[in-house]
């Protein structure tokens, strides 16, 4: 894949998709519309840096200020390094960001010390951003984004999820099974190989020496990879390349970049072998920039880099860096290295670098042979500051280095678990699981035991979704902590009381209840609160949980996010938006919970288009190991399909997460599940079926103590007994409603309380309690619970052919609609027949299913329509079957079906 020598931006052979696509999104940054971004993923050599460096010139051309960051797996474990690349720059020019703001970037890349929230990072980098783009928009560049640190990859994410509010361009590029771009919101563009014409005309400007023969068969063998059809041929001797002399039975490529690079390698010189590995090794910024080069560089090395240059795998730019061809060269200088080479290239790395320089212990750990307790001290130290200042995938890298150099078998342990602990915090979930595992086999000393013991249950609820750990082992653990003179461990005791909460909440254990109650005057006022929250919260809990959170500082709220979205869960109650104040925090561990919170609160706030999300983040949950997450999530989709009365979707659902919750006996779940499967009978006007599914989660006429969302229940059990003419149990429960101040607890609360109140009224009273319900604070925010209401309303005026009826039932109506709540919506419609309505196609309804696709998914659901499978789609179209699928959980919920089944009947368009 090249590009047109007399006009550096113009299209690329066989991506005039892709540049379409990179070209639109400067255009709108340049226009000041909003800024976009753009993740292209492919296998290695498909031409994804080719793309990047092609948008880079674009972007320079129209006036375009450009960032670049470049992952490197020799710097996986250099916490905030990939931010450090992009970022230091435009740091050293700007002057407008607040002390706060520069401390926290200061800390962060270890200009001084301290230990920055992760929130507080993303914000000084946003805010960074922002005044970079006053004078012009601003074009970030991340490549290789399967080797950005975790720490830099989770800032990445928190801007490309603010990047509309700037004129900023962010376009990243990972490998098809990269994890650092998961926690992006932005759907992938798969780069793929290209078609045989576009492979033959790059191939020919290339190499137009090539005879016949030789290009069908390199055509053959590059099988459309771009990096492959310019390389290919570089390997053949001229007389191969004229077809003079035979080819090889099988070419140098095969189906591994890396061992061509590594058959050119095996020609090297040993100083430019040397030279070469000492670029691939090299880590962090000032090694970047140069600095390494010039440090072991003598002027006799002048030749040999001059034979690097001209042997076309690396270059020295004009920073004075040496840049490799491809990222698989620096991969493959690694790879072809002894032992003892990588070993020498380390000491002579870590040589220049100052004593205390992080980097410099990093090499001395990949180059020491035999134990060191000194080393593996200052590693230690390392790895803690690192996770202090939100890096704890990296430093638990660090820790596990140390652990590995400690002489004491005491110290291992103790390095291992804090390790254990820094991974799950960093979102490294299967690595904790091990590192646990490993750990059982040994002797824990007594004063890590509690870290342990969380570790412990940290994997077993979030990786084996299993909670009989968390009785077991965290009230000791509690008691440890909290003792007189005890060690903290670092803030431990909240984070297990937070655990030991949502083991609670899952399960409905009475001893974890009591441990949580015993242990409430030792945590913060966020962990009581949420306790009261899921336990008894009273009235006024939502106003307390806003005033807790505004009066936080950033670090505050840091530290208490996920007991603080916790607590908004339970309450029903997104007001603050409370997910987006965390969504820079590092790590999966904190971005999952925030995932989470938005699912809920979309479902509230009407935001169904986005319940596909919900399906998509349990996917990336699964691939992490979060598989607590994972159910959770199609646990909130499920909240969708029955919100729109999907039987067979929700039975689906069900199917899938019932029989993991009930071996872990996640009673929140399940009895979850039956409120919603009360609420699809409901849709269908089952109401006796209704009716026994709200009784077996709350009786009527009674509301005990508990969970908030049991007093939820008020709108849906009243509307079932109503509709069975069970009038005496619904003034029953609503007057335990009233007694028990459900109305109290929440903004939410308030209007379901008086949604069931006017529902229950007897006729005289009802149109001024149908009011009073409409002018609840508020009401507005919940759309799907206020057109159930107006459902409720119309039918009562019609039947007592009352005015306004029709009107109530339009607005109703159109809500279901914007829903896709077709079962509501056609009994809205039955209604206003019934009333001499019409019903005429709302003016902002497509006039048919397929106007609700894009043309990739409306292309992808018809085929599936056809009953292809998902691999057989993805060969049809030239993408993974992955991909086929994240596109199906898109239009599903846009055609209101939800399985594969009744595509053909929705896409029907007669």
């Amino acid at each position: 894949m090249v590009e047109d020598r007399q006009d550096p931006v113009q299209a690329l052979v066989g991506r005039k998709r892709e540049t379409e696509l990179l070209t639109a999104a400067l255009v709108q940054a340049e226009d000041r519309a909003s800024g976009s971004t753009v993740l292209l993923r492919g296998d290695p050599g498909v031409g994804k840096s080719t793309l990047l460096g092609w948008v880079e010139r674009a972007a320079r051309e129209r006036g375009f200020g450009v960032l670049r960051a470049v992952g490197a797996e020799a710097e996986t474990d250099f916490a905030f390094g990939a931010l450090h690349q992009a970022l230091w720059s435009p740091l050293q020019l700007s002057g407008a960001l607040s002390a706060h703001q520069r401390d926290a970037l200061d800390s962060a890349f270890g200009v001084r010390s301290g230990a920055p929230s992760g929130f507080a990072v993303g914000a000084a980098a946003l805010a960074l951003l922002a005044d970079a783009a006053r004078t012009a928009p601003v074009l970030l560049l991340l490549d290789d984004m399967h080797w950005i640190d975790s720490s830099s990859a989770t800032v990445f994410a928190f801007l490309q999820r603010r990047s509309a509010e700037l004129p900023l361009v962010i376009v990243g590029a990972s490998r098809a099974d990269g994890p650092s771009a998961q926690a992006w919101s932005a759907e992938a563009v798969e780069v793929r190989a290209l078609a045989q014409p576009e492979a033959a005309l790059l191939l020919a400007r290339c190499h137009p020496e090539l005879a016949a023969t030789t290009r069908d068969r390199v055509l053959a063998e590059a099988a459309g990879n771009p990096l492959a059809l310019v390389e290919l041929p570089r390997q053949l001797a001229a007389a191969q390349q004229r077809g003079a002399e035979p080819l090889p039975e099988r070419l140098p490529l095969g189906r591994k970049l890396e061992q061509m690079f590594a058959e050119r390698l095996d020609a090297m010189t040993p100083e430019v072998g040397h030279l070469l590995l000492l670029g691939a090794l090299a880590t962090g910024s000032d090694f970047s920039s140069g600095v390494w080069l010039r440090a072991v560089a003598d002027e006799e090395d002048r030749e040999t880099l001059d034979r690097i240059e001209a042997d076309g795998l690396a270059r020295i730019d004009e920073a004075g860096q040496l840049v490799f061809r491809h990222p698989l060269v620096r991969t493959a200088v690694v790879a072809a290295a002894s032992d003892s080479a990588r070993r020498e290239a380390h000491r002579a790395l870590a040589e220049p670098l100052a004593p205390d320089d992080p980097r410099r212990l990093l090499h001395e750990a990949a180059a020491a042979l035999l134990p060191d307790q000194d080393l593996a001290h200052r590693l230690h130290e390392v790895g803690r500051d690192l996770s202090r200042c939100g890096g704890d995938a990296e430093g638990a890298l660090l820790l596990e280095r140390a652990a590995a150099l400690s002489t004491s078998s005491c110290d291992r342990v103790r390095r291992l678990t804090w390790a254990a602990v820094m991974a799950a915090r960093g979102g490294q979930l299967r690595r904790t699981a091990a590192l646990v595992e490993q750990l059982r086999a040994s002797t824990v000393p007594e004063d890590v035991a509690p870290l342990f013991a969380y570790a412990a249950v940290y994997a077993d609820q979030s990786h084996h979704v299993d909670f009989e750990s968390s009785a077991a082992l965290l009230p000791a653990v509690l008691d440890r902590l909290t003792a007189p003179g005890a060690d903290t461990l670092g803030g431990l005791a909240e984070q297990a009381y937070f655990k030991l909460l949502l083991a609670a909440t899952y399960t409905d254990d009475p001893w974890a209840w009591r441990a949580l109650e015993r242990h409430r005057k030792n945590v913060s006022e966020a962990g009581r609160l949420c306790l009261r929250a899921w336990t008894d919260p009273g009235a006024h809990a939502a106003d307390a949980l806003r005033a807790l959170a505004d009066g936080m500082t950033e670090e505050q709220g840091a530290g208490s996010a996920w007991l603080l979205l916790w607590t908004a869960s339970a309450l029903d109650c997104p007001e603050g938006d409370l997910w987006q104040r965390f969504s820079g925090l590092s790590g999966y561990a904190t971005q999952g919970s925030v995932a989470k919170a938005k699912c809920y609160q979309d479902f509230l706030l009407g935001h169904w288009d986005q319940a596909a999300v919900c399906l998509r983040e349990a996917e990336i949950a699964d691939e992490l190991g979060y598989h607590c997450n994972a159910l959770m999530f199609r646990h909130y989709y499920a909240h969708y399909l029955a919100g729109r009365g999907d039987e067979a979707g929700l039975r689906e659902i069900d199917q899938a997460i019932r029989p993991t919750a009930t071996r872990a006996r996640m009673r929140y779940v399940l009895d979850r599940l039956t409120q919603l499967h009360g609420l699809v009978a409901l849709a269908h006007q089952r109401y006796e079926e209704a009716y026994a599914h709200f009784c077996e989660i709350t009786p009527p006429g009674h509301l005990p103590s508990g969970p908030p969302w049991h007093h939820a229940l008020v709108f849906d059990l009243v509307t079932a007994a109503v509709h069975t003419g069970r009038h005496a149990q619904a003034r029953s429960h609503i007057e335990a409603a009233r007694a028990a101040g459900s109305a109290e607890i929440s903004g939410r609360h308030a209007f379901l309380f008086a949604a069931a109140v006017a529902v229950a009224a007897e006729d005289d009273g009802a149109e001024a309690a149908y009011q009073a319900a409409y002018a609840v604070p508020g009401a507005e925010r919940w759309p799907f619970d206020l057109a159930r209401l107006r459902l409720a309303h119309g039918s009562w005026l019609r039947r007592r052919h009352r005015p306004g009826a029709r009107e109530v039932l339009r607005v109703a109506h159109h809500v279901f609609r914007r829903l896709r709540a077709a079962v509501w919506a056609q009994r809205c419609e039955e209604e206003l027949r019934a009333a001499g309505d019409a019903v005429a196609p709302l003016p902002d309804g497509p006039a048919d299913p397929q106007s609700a696709l894009t043309g990739q998914e409306l292309r992808i659901a018809r085929l599936a329509a056809t009953g292809l499978t998902n691999k057989e789609i993805g060969q049809r179209l030239q993408l993974s079957p992955r991909t086929v699928a994240a596109h199906l959980y898109k239009v599903f919920p846009k055609l209101g079906i939800t399985s594969r089944a009744a595509l053909a009947r929705a896409l029907d368009t007669r």
